[in-house]
């Protein structure tokens, strides 16, 4: 078996994992509703899901990293397939036990999809494939998945039901998990096999938190990833559902709105992926911050034409696309092996906090200054947040450039 097959199926088993979630993300909240006719419980079911999925990243690494990666990301699907398989065979189930099999599913994927993260580089090493071309198409794929998976979960929901939507997702766990076990074989060095000499949970913990406070540059990117999810989630929850009501009152422009964005990441992604090994990374990091974020909030706030508002959104999803990848293959350079788990996983779980309090803070905005103030307000917060890394790289490209990343010992 060839290294680059053991990449490929990892890569497939991670991509999948993607599609699947996003089907059962429509198909469980549907079932919660036809069964008990109330969006407030569909809410619940949905937070159920999430919020374990971002502890247990974080809670769960160091466990992890003593169990051996290929290992735990093998039976955290598995897992996730009987707790899809047990939602399907209880229909008549309480609606708290199935809040406590969907938490369950969520916490296990949580952490597959961190230790899956973790294994790409040591694939992509052996396999003699760069990182950035690796993080480019990885994003490229999971968003195309993220695209396809929730009209993916509607289409099976109408053809088949949304019970068995959801073998679908189970089945897509069990061959996840058979691609890992027939196909990945990590390089010894990063297998991630239990050793003699365990460290204590609590200290292994604190390393991932202590790692990213030591590293400042890597902390910086993060901190503009969690703003970048607060204002990305407020424009898609809040600003452009509004706008197109309030300017459009037509809710077929908001496929238009959204799809613009999102074609604009794919052809970046695209982009990317050829040009990114020739780009520099910290600076194609930075610039596609400040490119792809504020024009798309000034435009929807100042605008009333929705085919410029459209081209906008589009040219800022082709800059935006290089900030996850850089953001990706960062990680994998800076962070040392060993704890790349815990890392992964605290990073995770900052990025991802920026999007609840993006949708909480927009609707706040709105009803106390209305829809196009709150828009311009974001921009600017946006705009000024995501110059600052543009003026350090200016005022300092050589110290940047040379910047070390601290050591696990430094760290400590």
């Amino acid at each position: 078996m060839s290294r680059r097959t053991g990449l490929i199926a990892l890569f497939t088993a991670d991509v999948l994992s993607v599609l699947g979630d996003r089907v059962s993300m429509v198909a469980i909240p549907w079932l919660v509703l036809t069964t008990t006719g109330s969006p407030a419980k569909m809410g619940l079911v949905a937070g159920a899901e999430m919020l374990p999925y971002v502890v247990s990243g974080v809670l769960a690494a160091p466990l992890a990293d003593r169990f051996g990666l290929r290992r735990t990301s093998i039976v955290t699907d598995l897992g996730s397939a009987v707790a899809m398989a047990v939602i399907v065979l209880s229909p008549g189930s309480s609606f708290i036990g199935l809040c406590l099999l969907v938490a369950v599913a969520g916490a296990l994927r949580g952490l597959g999809d961190r230790v899956k993260h973790v294994m790409l580089k040591p694939m992509a090493d052996a396999a003699g494939v760069k990182m950035i071309r690796v993080t480019s198409s990885y994003e490229g794929f999971t968003r195309t998945a993220t695209l396809i998976g929730a009209p993916l979960g509607g289409l099976l929901i109408s053809w088949i039901g949304p019970n068995k939507a959801i073998t679908v997702d189970a089945i897509s766990f069990l061959v996840c998990a058979a691609l890992i076990g027939s196909l990945v074989r990590l390089p010894p060095a990063a297998s991630g096999e239990p050793v003699p000499e365990r460290e204590p949970y609590f200290r292994a913990l604190r390393g991932g938190f202590a790692y990213i406070r030591k590293d400042q540059l890597l902390l910086g990117m993060i901190v503009m990833i969690f703003f970048l999810n607060v204002f990305n989630q407020a424009s898609t929850a809040v600003f452009v559902p509004l706008w197109v009501e309030q300017v459009l009152k037509s809710p077929a422009a908001l496929g238009l709105l959204f799809g613009g964005f999102a074609a604009g990441a794919l052809l970046g992604n695209v982009i990317f992926t050829v040009l990114g090994p020739r780009l520099p990374q910290y600076g194609s990091f930075v610039i596609g911050a400040a490119v792809g974020g504020a024009p798309r909030l000034f435009t929807l706030g100042l605008s009333h034409h929705l085919w410029l508002v459209v081209t906008v959104s589009f040219c800022c999803g082709v800059a935006n696309a290089a900030v996850n990848p850089v953001m990706g293959v960062t990680l994998y350079e800076r962070v040392p092996a060993a704890l790349q788990t815990r890392v992964f996983g605290v990073t995770g779980a900052i990025a991802f906090i920026g999007i609840p309090i993006g949708g909480v803070l927009a609707g706040w905005g709105v009803a106390v200054v209305g829809l196009r103030p709150a828009v311009v307000a974001s921009g600017v917060i946006l705009l000024l947040v995501t110059l600052v890394p543009v003026y350090r790289l200016w005022r300092r490209p050589v110290e940047l450039a040379h910047y070390k990343a601290p050591t696990p010992e430094e760290a400590a």
